[in-house]
C-alpha cells in the first residue's frame, strides 16, 4: 500500500517537473508566454522566473528523493 502511494507521488512529481521545466523561458517568452497570456500572477518576469526556479528545484529534490527510496527497497 505504502509503496503504491510513494510510486504515485514519484510519477506525479516527474510529470510536474517536466511541466515546470517547459514553462521556463530561455531568452524570449518560450512556453512561459502561454501561461501569462491572461492576467499576470506575478509582479514582474523576474519574480516569475525565480518562482519557477524554486518550484523546479523542489520538484527535482522530491523526484530524486523518492527515486532513491523506491530503488533502495526500503519499503519492502
Amino acid at each position: 500500500m505504502l509503496k503504491t502511494v510513494i510510486s504515485s507521488l514519484w510519477m506525479l512529481s516527474g510529470v510536474l517537473l517536466i511541466v515546470s521545466v517547459l514553462l521556463h523561458s530561455p531568452k524570449g517568452d518560450g512556453m512561459g508566454g502561454l501561461a501569462s497570456s491572461g492576467g499576470s500572477m506575478f509582479s514582474s518576469a523576474r519574480s516569475a522566473e525565480q518562482t519557477l526556479n524554486r518550484i523546479s528545484w523542489t520538484l527535482l529534490a522530491l523526484f530524486l528523493g523518492l527515486a532513491v527510496v523506491l530503488s533502495a527497497g526500503w519499503l519492502g
